[in-house]
This record gives structure tokens, C-alpha cells and sequence, in this order.
């Protein structure tokens, strides 16, 4: 614990353009130490002067190693082994909120364990501090929960909050959905293909994270033609909750995301063909899938 305070409480500095080692690979934990499951990121690149966007912060003048950078009191700071998902848009925040949001669907993040902030800060390339904040953001949804002096619990789900996700989604996205049927003309609909074809991508290749978020993509596209933003965030929220997986080792299998990717095809097929039985019966079995 003391080595890892140590390491984030440094900063040395490196040639212009030059990207720091990762931690991970400078530090052997001690024998017997628990490895927490996190997932691999791209490191941060820093600027000419060595310093990362984190130490930048919002003014763009650089941070020494401050308090912030340190664990909490008490907070644990064990090994955890580095994992897979590239980080992607230019808030340091928003980064660490995707890619900790892609390692839950992965798996990556296991149900009922917990991971420090200054660990997976260290396994990221930044401070502690925006990885606490994109938690918390995750105990807001559900995520989550904070465990004092420790750090923060992946929440274990049980079957039945999955069935009532999928009857809370059924309530709202079904009824839209067939309405839209009758009134949306089908080169609407055509327009929608590329969506539905990359959730046959995503899930033909078994990515999770990516077959995740072009789920979404499609649905939020499909309900979007109502015109009701309101609605389609509320669907999209509930939509990310219920891809999360129950517990340990449950994450959704190849096949199952083939046969998912599969409804969104045939059903696109319908509404362009505007046949609105079949629309209605893909629709339902969609939904009745969802909570299994």
C-alpha cells in the first residue's frame, strides 16, 4: 500500500512526446496480494513539458503531485491486473466513465468486488481523482456503491431486477414502436440499416462492449423518429442498466448476441416492408427476450 502511495504521490519527468511506462509493469505486487480484474486503457499521452491532460486540469497550467493524487485514507491500492478497452474522447473523466462502463458489459469489472480509485488510476496513466469522480457517477446509477475507506463494489443484480428492467422497457419502447410502424414511411427506415448491421458486427466477433453500444445506438435511432427526447433518454438509461451483467462469469454469450442482432435485422426488414404483424410479434419476442 505504501508502494503504491509512493508511485501516484511521483511524477517524473519525460522527453517531449515521450509516453511514461505503464505502472503496472514497474511495480511486482508482494506475494499473496488479491489482483482485482481491471481493464487495460491507452495510456494518456503528455504534452511537450511531460505533464498528462489530468495534471493540465481546466486552465491548462500543470498540477504537481497533490493530495488528490493520493489515496483516500484507508483506501486499498493492491495490484489490479490491467485491462482491455482503449480509451477514447478528450475529457479525462469521460474517458476513465467509458471505459469503466465497457469493462462492466465485459465482465471486466467483476460483480461483488471492489476496486480502489488509486489502482485503476495507476492502471489508466491518471490521478485518482477522475477515476472517483466517474465512479460516483456510477453509484448515481446503480453501478456501483461506495464502500467507505475502500473504495467502491461492483453491484451484484439478481435475475429478477433484469425481468423488471425488461418489463419497464417493454412498457415504454413497444407501444412507440408500433405506432411509429403506421406512420414512419419506409425510407425512414431504410436509413436505420447501418445500425442494425453494426450490431450484427459487434456480436459476430463476441465484443460485448461494442455489440453494447451499437445496441443502444440502434434503438435510441429507432425511437428518436418519435420526436420525444425525453423518452429517449429515459429508454436509453434503463437500456444500459439492463446490459449489465447479473453476477461473476454471467456476461452475455456469443450466441446470444447473434440471435439479439438477428431480431434487429428482421425487424427492420418488417418496418420497411411495413408489415405490421410481424413487426408487432418481432417487437414482443425482443422485449421477452431481454429479461433472460
Amino acid at each position: 500500500m505504501e508502494q503504491d502511495s509512493a508511485h501516484e504521490g511521483a511524477r517524473p519527468a519525460y522527453a517531449p512526446g515521450a509516453i511514461p511506462p505503464d505502472p503496472a509493469s514497474a511495480r511486482v505486487p508482494e506475494d499473496g496480494a488479491p489482483q482485482d480484474r481491471v481493464p487495460e486503457q491507452a495510456r494518456v499521452r503528455p504534452d511537450r513539458e511531460g505533464r498528462t491532460p489530468d495534471q493540465m486540469g481546466g486552465g491548462g497550467r500543470a498540477r504537481g503531485p497533490e493530495s488528490e493524487d493520493a489515496p483516500a485514507r484507508g483506501e486499498h491500492t493492491h495490484g489490479e491486473q490491467p485491462a482491455p478497452r482503449a480509451v477514447r474522447r478528450h475529457s479525462v473523466r469521460g474517458q476513465i466513465l467509458d471505459a469503466l462502463r465497457a469493462a462492466l458489459v465485459d465482465g471486466d469489472l467483476v460483480p461483488g468486488q471492489v476496486y480502489s480509485a488509486p489502482a485503476l488510476g495507476a492502471r489508466f496513466g491518471v490521478s485518482a481523482t477522475p477515476v472517483r469522480e466517474a465512479m460516483q457517477r456510477l453509484a448515481v446509477e446503480g453501478a456501483v456503491e461506495v464502500v467507505p475507506n475502500r473504495g467502491f463494489r461492483v453491484t451484484e443484480r439478481g435475475p429478477r431486477e433484469r425481468a423488471e428492467l425488461a418489463e419497464v422497457r417493454a412498457l415504454i419502447e413497444v407501444p412507440v414502436m408500433l405506432r411509429l410502424a403506421r406512420t414512419v414511411p419506409a425510407h425512414r427506415w431504410s436509413a436505420l440499416r447501418p445500425l442494425a448491421e453494426a450490431t450484427v458486427t459487434a456480436a459476430a466477433v463476441g465484443d460485448r462492449a461494442a455489440y453494447a453500444e451499437a445496441d443502444r445506438a440502434f434503438h435510441r435511432a429507432v425511437l428518436a423518429l418519435s420526436g420525444n427526447e425525453q423518452l429517449v433518454a429515459v429508454a436509453d438509461e434503463l437500456h444500459r442498466r439492463a446490459q449489465w451483467p447479473l453476477v461473476a462469469g454471467s456476461a452475455t454469450r456469443r450466441a446470444e448476441l447473434l440471435a439479439d442482432a438477428a431480431e434487429h435485422t428482421a425487424l427492420l426488414d418488417a418496418l420497411i416492408a411495413q408489415d405490421l404483424t410481424v413487426v408487432q410479434a418481432l417487437v414482443r419476442e425482443h422485449f421477452a427476450g431481454a429479461d433472460r
